[in-house]
């Protein structure tokens, strides 16, 4: 079977369980709604063409309540699975993650200032867009820090990742003792949370994503090559170092559009592409969509979980509590020691 044929299957299969995983959340919650209604006003909504009979209350739920914050929870996990496959193949380490050169960091250092701190932004920046830039800003600052004569070494970028965590930790600790009344607020972004979801929030971030995971895919054979190491991928007519900008550039921006959104949720780009990396392989023309596809499916599991129970709890509370054993499991079973 070739590269395109088993990607057009397993994308297929996984896009018909994304279907159905989003059919099933949108009837959950304090007003059950069975899958075939949900199924009969999904189809029915703008722009599609299908006409099913609905009761106004249940549109209204599915339509304006409930799916908002589901789309946004399969674009997020879309787009931490993503750059969790990128960064594993661009640092040749099971162990890396969306957030391993500070994008996380850098995006609850922006929010956590926003909420805390008595001052106007420039540019009128709200939480998610001083999250979002200050994300960025980190990615970009980490990067310059690593590059020496044109060159980044991906040891160097990794060190220097982790550096610049340690010091964004510190002011966020700092930034948290002078958080008064905010704490609670501050908490809960820092935890991960999908609550409050508005088709605007879902927007922004379906406007970034795609562009940036086609360019990605595009490089997918090219982080293929990578895998091989530096000096056989420039051999093979690789540039490596441009090669290198564009994918770390494409994730970060990825990651810092999920993470302003919806604070910091763990464990979704380590997990999925390792789960998923054991079940369709190496090859990242497949691994990439495949990855992004369960990532969206896990995300909206997960926080539809989160939101089933007496009380709503922030959805990264799940994906740990979820991931943690699972990539437990993973290590004992040494899976993850090569890629």
């Amino acid at each position: 079977m070739t590269v395109r044929t088993r990607t057009i299957a397993w994308s297929s299969a996984l896009t018909g369980a994304l279907a159905a995983v989003v059919v099933v959340s949108a009837g959950i919650g304090p007003v059950s709604i069975p899958p075939a209604t949900v199924a009969k006003v999904l189809l029915s909504a703008d722009p599609l063409p299908f006409v099913f009979d609905a009761a106004r209350t249940e549109r209204v739920i599915v339509l304006d309540v409930r799916l908002p914050r589901i789309a946004l929870a399969a674009f997020v996990g879309f787009a931490l699975a993503t750059a969790g496959v990128v960064m594993q193949g661009f640092f040749r380490n099971p162990m890396a993650d969306p957030s391993i050169i500070g994008v996380s960091s850098g995006a609850a250092v922006g929010a956590v200032a926003t909420i805390v701190l008595p001052v106007a932004f420039p540019f009128g920046l709200e939480l998610q867009g001083a999250a979002f830039a200050s994300a960025v800003l980190t990615a970009f600052g980490v990067y310059l820090i690593a590059t020496q004569g044109g060159r980044t070494p991906t040891a160097t970028l990794l060190l220097a990742g982790v550096a610049v965590q340690t010091f964004l930790g510190a002011v966020i600790s700092l930034l948290l003792l002078y958080s008064g009344q905010s704490i609670r607020r501050v908490v809960y972004w820092l935890m991960g949370h999908l609550g409050g979801t508005t088709w605007a929030e879902v927007r922004v971030i379906a406007l970034v994503l795609p562009p940036l995971f086609v360019l990605l895919l595009l490089y997918a054979r090219d982080l293929n090559v990578l895998l091989l190491g530096e000096e056989d991928a420039h051999t093979l007519g690789i540039d490596v170092e441009r090669t290198k900008r564009l994918l770390l550039a494409a994730s970060s921006v990825v990651t810092a559009a999920a993470v302003a959104v919806t604070g910091v949720i763990g464990f979704v780009g380590l997990i999925v592409p390792h789960a998923m990396r054991l079940v369709v392989g190496p090859d990242h023309r497949i691994l990439l969509p495949t990855s992004a596809l369960a990532g969206a499916s896990f995300l909206v599991a997960t926080d539809t979980l989160a939101r089933s129970g007496s009380a709503e709890i922030p959805v990264g509370i799940v994906t740990a509590a979820l991931g943690a054993p699972f990539f437990l499991y993973l290590l004992r079973s040494h899976e993850v020691t090569r890629l």
